[in-house]
Formats: structure tokens, sequence, C-alpha cells
């Protein structure tokens, strides 16, 4: 892939993780990864919810005077399930954290972080030339830092893009949230003239 598109498909990929967002995206892998290799931990805490709420349920039916010896049965089953809960909800919000931090790490890599590999890696190289004289003496500045005189440098090129792509977003929502035209209302003019008689 050339260059040009290299760039610009870098910085479309960080305005489209913006436009998501990315815990709307962390949200959505954590969930997949959950299904796919945590799913006996889900599967049980499920389970264990279900449970509880059916002995919770049958807790209340039960008379802690009259049934003394099967109400203290099932609150100290009760106080197991929910102590078990506790632990498998810890150990799967430890595991949310550690994946939010591998995932946000990952996410900066794909995309901060390989725009900053590839703006110093072809830091003396020219995305494109300009024709000769185009800007005058302009040119020396789309040039910087490294990139050959009457170039456009990397990260010019980049500035560029991104720059394009916010324009092309807020054109995008404008269009979208501009209210729909009004049709004009026919009015009788005859049934005014009327109107106005009468009250005289």
């Amino acid at each position: 892939m050339s260059l040009i598109i290299t760039i610009f498909v870098l910085v479309f990929l960080t305005q489209l993780i913006s436009w998501i967002g990315q815990t709307v995206l962390l949200e959505l892998a954590y969930a997949l990864y959950l299904r796919i290799f945590r799913a006996s931990a889900v599967a049980q805490q499920r389970q264990l919810k279900a449970d509880l709420l059916a002995k919770k349920a049958e807790l209340l039916q039960t008379s802690a005077q009259d049934q003394f010896a099967k109400w203290a049965k099932l609150r100290r089953s009760v106080d197991k399930g929910l102590a078990d809960l506790e632990k498998l909800n810890g150990e799967l919000a430890t595991s949310k954290t550690s994946f939010a931090v591998q995932f946000n790490g990952l996410i900066w890599a794909l995309t901060t972080g390989l725009q900053f590999v590839v703006t110093w890696w072809y830091r003396k190289s020219a995305v494109f030339y300009l024709p000769e004289g185009w800007l005058g003496p302009l040119t020396w500045w789309l040039a910087l830092p490294f990139a050959p005189a009457g170039s456009v440098s990397v990260g010019v090129w980049q500035m560029a893009c991104r720059r394009v792509i916010k324009v092309g977003e807020r054109v995008v929502k404008e269009l979208a949230t501009s209210p729909t035209p009004v049709e004009p209302v026919a009015v009788d003019v005859d049934a005014d003239d009327d109107r106005s008689k009468k009250q005289s």
C-alpha cells in the first residue's frame, strides 16, 4: 500500500475509534472475550444469581419462628451463595480491569503509536511532490521537518488528513441535525376578508 493511503487509513481509523468511543469498543471486546475465554465463569455467575434469587424468595416465605430449622438452613445457604457470588464478581472485575489495560494499550499502539512509528520511519520521505512554484515560498513549510524541498512530508500529510476528516465529520453532523424545510401554508384571502366584514 502506498504511503499516502497508509497514512490516511491510520488517521481515519484513529478518528473512527474516537467517533465510536473507546469505552464502547472496550465493552464489546470484553463481552466477546467473556464469551470465548470465560464462558464457564459467566455461566457459573448466572447460575449463582438464579439460585440466590430462588433461595431468597423461599427464605422470605419461611417463618423464622415457626420453621426455625428450615429458615436457619436457608439463611446459611443464602449467605454462602452471596459469599461465592462476591468472590466470583471480584475475579471477573479483576479480569475486566486487566483486559481494559491491555485493550487500551493495543488500541493506542494500533493508532497513535503506529502513527508515530510511520512518521519517524518515513521522516525523510516525501508523500508526494507539489508542482514547482505552486505555493511560492510556503513550500518549505510543507516539507517540515526533514522531507525534501518541494514535497509534502508525512507529518504535514497526517495533519491535512486529520483536518479533512474532522471537517467532513462536522459537515455530516450539520446535515444530519439540520431541520427539514417547512412547507408554506396556503391562506385563503377571501375567507379572511369575509371575517373582517362580519366583525365590522
